[in-house]
């Protein structure tokens, strides 16, 4: 694509159109533009726009389509194509930082994070000036461009916070330190300098406290690994500056704005944040600040109000607390009684308040209150910090503060009974205290792993619980409801089955609540409840209990999905493929009306997937229902058939991205479920699951894969006889496979299906060029990974045709060639094969070499027969060799940049193991001992002088063993 005016003018139509509402329109400007992207010049067109149209639409439209077309492709994918030239990143990066730093702060976020995506790859080997054009800005004097690089170097380096530890770290964060370090400080200096000169301005100092803000992340992210000797050096200029800002108050700074947080409170809660991050990991050098920062961060927490712009400073300053008074160093800070009191009343009581704030976002924003309350991403709410401040403090005080707090809990609970309407807002409060106390440990899989023993659970639930539950009307109280729900979640493990067995059908009633957060909480309760283990680790509550509610479980989970903000829940999808998998065969009267319900929901939601795990849940379900009817009645599969087809076909022609390898793992189950031959309308499908584009998204291929299988194991006589020209194209799509690294395996899968199942025939003329096309990459890249596959699949063939034919296919490639297979390959690497069946096919096929392939008895070859056997008893017998070399750990990693679908494996349509040699063997080392006798009656005399003069000692006695086992001996 040239840079010219007419393609500028293109790509702003193009741009336009994908702004518009109507599918109609912007789906096909969208694909457009996907078709051109891979051309050269297309981003620097993009970087021309945004810098150069009158249009600001076009403007932010053109950085964000430039980001996404970033996060897409600059990473680079060994075995995939680069997807930028070499001359665009160049230019890219050439040109991006002065671009980012003189666009409006709307278009500068965005090309901050494209430069962020391009530093994640490129810094610092690939693009080493990149940091001194930065700190060469700082001089600018300019803030606008100061906060560029600032949020620049915020999004790059805030990954020092999460990576793990390694040289390569370490050194990138001494080069950073060596660079930024001493420019950062002074423009910390600078910029609180010009604070205090401009205190008075209200727009210079809105600019600048962003621009502290950003400073006191990037101190954060610096500091995080460990504490640089620069930083630790000036810790006196920061910790001082830090402690001047937390006790700042400025009315030019305060907003009216109950609900978004002021620059100010940023500041401030990030200042905590980073108090707590010295507190907890350097306590020795930060000793002497810490009482100063422990006296300011409680008078902010006793003077802030309850106004939700100020939930993120109180919960940080409440976690800064939390972080301290579990260090056995500042125990004494705690100790006193009344500091405790204190603490409780003026701190902790306070913030777990449910205010009103909290009441709206339970009513209109349930989706995000559930998402905080229920997933743990609560981080930054009060209740959360003041629940982890009461953690904390029953660390060292479990004894006085349980008392303190019980004496609230009981005063809450009686001002609620003098009227629960009215006062409802205590209970709810007592709740989350009791929830608080009690629980010490806790994991979502489990619930609370370790709790207070000073709390009673069960006596609480059994009095203050239950009754809320048992009232008749389930949307009385929602708050309460869902309060009680969630009480039965957490403490799941500690409260008798029997309690439990009794809220079974209370929570299914609850299942109607017209609150969404009260429904999702029902539903998600019984999910849970449902994958408790019991003694000997079968599920806690057995089909037989939960038979008497099946019919009302069964329908109030889909009456939910019906509720107003529930269509697509992901907590009622979960619960219903539980309730199938719990239940199993009690559900198959119901599944014709299940199954309806269940494909109409596919088929609505086909139209815009948005809620990947609703869509997962979804058709796991769907999987469970066809597995447990044709467990039962194997010929229903046509019925599934019948119903899942139409909308399989619709998702396939409107290339629905998220759901093709969903579709593909269902078929394969249906599939597989057919006993003989393959029905017509798979074989209509089976020539387009062979085009190219299909495999060229990443996520398909585990799924195609497996389709593929199935069509071979059901219908290789069909596909060899009425789709032999396929067999080609078959044939291509192992080849494209077998040259990836990342989806090598994938390719080994499909030839060894085509070798098991397809008559021999069919394949004979294709057999040395597979073999070829294996050599060739032995030759270029030779992984673990491969050479376990390979291992696998040459014993396979060794056992489908022979012996015999192995040593012939090898040595007509090229003369010799089976010797150094099996010197170079075969024995030194088969210990590295893992898997039960892996390591049989194995057994069973070098068996078959050392016995039935006469060149290994008279030939050149004969050398290797002993070295062969002992690597053979070695793989019986030694532990797995699991080593692998240092430059392939992180070969296995399929890591697809940007957002193409990745495979989800759905645990219901699993496949089950397949054992290619089950039927002829069943033990391998008495296979083994049958067969060297068989050899030994043919050559008497020889099979046990070979053995008996190079075999080591240790070797030949569990070869004894067998021989024994099989009652066999070597003549």
């Amino acid at each position: 694509m040239e840079l010219s005016d007419a393609n500028l003018q293109t790509l702003t139509e193009y741009l336009k159109k994908t702004l518009d509402p109507d599918p109609a329109i912007r789906r096909p400007a969208e694909k457009f533009l996907e078709s051109v992207e891979g051309n050269q010049n297309y981003p620097l067109l993009l970087l021309t726009l945004l810098e150069k149209s009158q249009d600001n639409v076009i403007k932010v439209c053109a950085s964000v389509t430039f980001k996404n077309y970033i996060k897409r492709n600059w990473r680079i994918v060994e075995d995939e194509p680069n997807k930028i030239c070499e001359a665009d990143r160049v230019a890219i990066k050439a040109n991006i930082v002065h671009l980012m730093l003189s666009s409006p702060e709307q278009i500068q976020k965005q090309l901050s994070d494209a430069i962020s995506i391009i530093g994640r790859e490129d810094f610092p080997q690939k693009w080493p000036d990149l940091l001194t054009e930065m700190v060469n800005r700082f001089q600018s004097g300019d803030f606008h461009v100061i906060n560029g690089v600032l949020r620049t170097a915020h999004s790059l380096f805030k990954r020092y916070r999460h990576e793990f530890k390694s040289n390569e770290l370490w050194t990138e964060i001494k080069l950073v330190l060596d660079a930024f370090a001493l420019p950062l400080t002074n423009l910390f200096k600078a910029t609180i300098e010009l604070c205090s000169t401009h205190a008075n301005d209200a727009s210079a100092l809105r600019i600048l406290f962003s621009s502290l803000i950003l400073i006191s992340k990037l101190f954060y992210s610096l500091n995080f690994q460990d504490l640089p000797e620069f930083f630790e050096d000036n810790m006196e200029t920061w910790m001082n500056n830090f402690h001047t800002l937390l006790t700042l108050d400025n009315k030019l700074l305060q907003t009216d704005d109950e609900e978004e947080a002021g620059l100010l409170e940023l500041l401030k809660s990030q200042i905590c944040d980073n108090a707590a991050l010295y507190a907890q990991k350097y306590d020795e050098e930060f000793q002497r600040y810490l009482p100063r920062f422990v006296t300011a961060i409680w008078n902010l927490l006793v003077t802030t109000g309850q106004e939700v712009k100020y939930d993120l400073l109180v919960s940080n300053a409440i976690q800064f607390l939390a972080s301290v008074c579990e260090r056995p160093h500042y125990k004494n800070l705690f100790e006193d009684q009344n500091t405790l009191t204190s603490i409780c009343e003026k701190v902790i009581v306070p913030n777990m308040e449910f205010r009103a704030a909290d009441e709206e976002a339970f009513e209109d924003n349930s989706e995000e209150y559930i998402r905080r309350d229920l997933e743990g991403s609560d981080i930054d709410t009060r209740r959360r910090a003041a629940c982890d401040l009461v953690r904390g403090l029953c660390k060292f005080f479990e004894g006085p503060v349980t008392g303190i707090f019980s004496g609230y809990v009981n005063s809450m609970l009686q001002e609620y009974a003098k009227n629960p309407s009215v006062n409802w807002k205590h209970k709810d409060a007592a709740i989350y205290l009791v929830t608080s106390l009690a629980s010490k440990a806790q994991t979502q899989k489990h619930g609370i792993t370790q709790a207070n023993e000073l709390v009673n659970l069960t006596e609480f639930f059994v009095n203050h619980i239950l009754p809320d539950l048992k009232s008749n009307n389930v949307n009385e109280f929602p708050v309460l409801k869902a309060d009680g729900i969630k009480y039965i979640m957490i403490f799941r493990n500690q409260v008798p089955k029997e309690h439990l067995l009794v809220s079974i059908p209370l929570l299914i009633s609850h299942l109607q609540a017209e609150s969404i957060v009260v429904h999702t909480y029902a539903a998600h309760a019984l999910e849970r409840l449902f994958t408790m283990r019991g003694p000997n680790n079968a599920t806690l509550f057995t089909a037989a209990e939960i038979a008497p509610f099946v019919e009302i479980l069964l329908t109030n989970l889909f009456k939910a999905l019906t509720l107003p903000g529930s269509s697509e829940n992901e907590y009622i999808m979960k619960a219903i493929m539980r309730s199938f998998s719990l239940l199993q065969e009690a559900i198959i009267p119901y599944i014709p009306t299940l199954i309806t319900q269940l494909t109409q929901k596919l088929l609505a939601v086909s139209k815009n997937p948005s809620k990947p795990h609703f869509n997962h849940y979804m058709f796991e379900a769907i999987c469970l229902s066809i597995r447990i009817t044709c467990k039962a009645n194997p010929a229903a599969v046509v019925n599934f058939e019948e119903a899942l087809f139409l909308v399989f076909t619709e998702i396939l022609q409107n290339d629905v991205q998220e759901f093709i390898p969903y579709v593909f793992q269902v078929m394969s189950l249906l599939l597989e479920t057919h006993k003989n031959d393959i029905p017509s309308s798979y074989m209509a499908l089976f020539p387009h699951l062979l085009q190219p584009v299909l495999w060229e998204r990443t996520g398909n291929i585990p799924a195609l894969v497996r389709l593929l299988q199935a069509f071979l194991e059901r219908g290789s006589s069909t596909i060899a006889s009425a789709a032999a020209d396929k067999i080609p194209g078959l044939l291509g799509v192992f080849q494209k496979l077998i040259a990836s690294k990342a989806n090598d395996h994938q390719g080994f899968y499909l030839l060894n299906s085509i070798i098991e199942h397809m008559p021999p025939e069919s394949v004979d003329q294709y057999r040395k060029q597979i073999f070829i096309l294996l050599f060739q990459r032995l030759q270029n890249s030779k992984t673990t990974k491969f050479i376990k596959s390979f291992l696998v699949f040459i014993n396979l063939y060794c056992i489908k045709y022979g012996a015999l034919a192995l040593q012939e296919i090898f040595d007509g490639i090229q003369p010799k060639m089976f010797g150094m297979v099996l010197e170079k390959i075969i024995i030194p690497e088969i210990q590295k094969v893992s898997g039960n069946v892996e390591k049989k096919i194995c057994a069973v096929g070098i068996t078959k070499l050392l016995t039935e392939c006469p060149p290994m008895m008279d030939t050149e070859y004969t050398k290797l027969w002993t070295p062969l056997l002992q690597s053979l008893i070695g793989l019986f017998e030694l532990p797995e060799d699991d080593t692998i070399p240092d430059e392939e750990h992180f070969i296995d990693i399929e890591d697809t940049p940007g957002y193409q679908t990745a495979f989800s494996q759905l645990a219901f349509a699993g496949k089950k193991e397949h054992d290619p040699v089950g039927q002829m063997v069943n033990n391998p080392k008495i296979h083994l001992a049958q067969s060297l006798h068989k050899l030994s009656t043919a050559c008497p005399g020889r099979v046990p002088s070979m053995v008996s003069t190079s075999l080591n000692a240790e070797a030949l006695q569990y070869l004894q063993g067998y021989l024994q086992a099989a009652s066999v001996t070597l003549l």
